[in-house]
């Protein structure tokens, strides 16, 4: 079947099988910032922002998603052009191997869409379903914390 699907910004018409989960068209098509983890929707690697929220696309069907916004890491920034909470990511050594870092990014952005000015409490919930074996999670809270005082001084 055809669907029709925004995809950062970008409208595509892409070829799906009926229960094909969005990871897998999204992957597929090119986006290869959303990770495979653990398939359950547990781990977080694989958070997309449906419609400004953020979600496991592991969990979703591509189908139930054609005529909605989707935006994966890649719409964030650029390597010239850093979103703030990529560059606050950085700055705060917020990421190690990586792999969660765009889920991170995305349910943080999700965040910060709602709740431009969150307190620490909100941003351990908003992170709660992100799993991060590297970092730990201080460094990543700072990193939410830096960039919401970023984008706040540009609004």
């Amino acid at each position: 079947m055809i669907v029709n699907l925004n995809i950062n910004n970008q409208e595509r018409q892409v070829e799906i099988k009926p229960a094909e989960r969005l990871i897998d068209v999204l992957r597929r098509e090119g986006f290869f910032s959303v990770k495979e983890g653990c398939r359950k929707g547990n781990c977080g690697a694989c958070v997309v922002l449906l419609d400004g929220s953020p979600v496991n696309s592991c969990l979703i069907f591509a189908a139930r998603c054609e005529g909605r916004r989707i935006e994966t890491a890649e719409s964030l920034g650029s390597t010239e052009n850093l979103h703030p909470l990529q560059k606050a990511f950085l700055d705060e050594g917020a990421i190690q191997c990586g792999y969660c870092t765009p889920g991170m990014l995305l349910s943080a952005k999700g965040l910060l869409n709602e709740n431009p000015h969150p307190a620490e409490d909100d941003i351990k919930k908003a992170l709660d379903g992100n799993l991060c074996r590297c970092t730990g999670y201080v460094k990543i809270i700072k990193a939410v914390q830096k960039a919401a005082e970023a984008i706040g001084k540009t609004r």
